[in-house]
C-alpha cells in the first residue's frame, strides 16, 4: 500500500536587512549580527539611531548658517544707479554705478526695469563683478527684456 507524506508547505523567508557594522543579513528586529555582537548585548533602538542622525543634521545646519554668517557679514548694502542706457543689436546696453557701502568686498543682484511702470513688468537680473569695500564700480550690461528702444531705467540693488 503506497504511502502518503503530508504535503510540505513552503516556508516564507524571513525578512532582513544588513548588519549595521559590517553588512552580514539579520533580521528586521536586530541591529547587529552574531558575529559583532557575541554577548548578545542589548541592541540601539531604532529611536535612538534616529535621533543621533537628527541632532547631526540640525547641528550642520546650524554650523552651515553661523559659517555662512560670517562671511557675509560686512558685505553691502548696495545701492545702484542707472548711468547709461544705449540701443544695441539685440537689446539695451546698460550702464549700472553700483556702491558697496560695507566693510568687505562683494557682489550683489541688481534688478533692471522699466522707469515709468514702478516696479511692474519685464525685469532683468544682473549680477554684478565684485565691488570694493566703500567704493562704486561702473558697469556694464546687455538686456533684451526691454526691446531696442531707448527708454527710463530703474535698478534696485539688493543686500546678501
Amino acid at each position: 500500500m503506497p504511502t502518503s507524506t503530508p504535503a510540505s508547505r513552503a516556508v516564507a523567508p524571513q525578512q532582513t536587512h544588513p548588519c549595521v557594522r559590517c553588512g552580514r543579513a539579520v533580521s528586521l528586529d536586530e541591529s547587529l549580527c552574531e558575529f559583532c555582537n557575541p554577548l548578545g548585548l542589548s541592541q540601539p533602538a531604532t529611536s535612538q539611531a534616529h535621533g543621533t542622525v537628527f541632532v547631526g543634521i540640525v547641528a550642520a545646519v546650524v554650523l552651515l548658517a553661523l559659517l555662512g554668517r560670517l562671511a557675509l557679514s560686512g558685505v553691502g548694502p548696495f545701492h545702484g544707479d542707472v548711468a547709461g542706457v544705449t540701443p544695441s543689436a539685440t537689446g539695451l546696453a546698460v550702464a549700472l554705478t553700483v556702491r558697496n557701502d560695507g566693510s568687505k568686498e562683494g557682489s550683489t543682484t541688481c534688478r533692471i526695469t522699466d522707469a515709468t511702470r514702478a516696479g511692474t513688468g519685464p525685469a532683468a537680473v544682473v549680477l554684478t563683478p565684485h565691488v570694493p569695500a566703500g567704493q562704486s564700480l561702473t558697469f556694464s550690461t546687455n538686456v533684451e527684456q526691454f526691446g531696442t528702444t531707448v527708454l527710463p531705467l530703474a535698478v534696485l540693488c539688493h543686500s546678501p
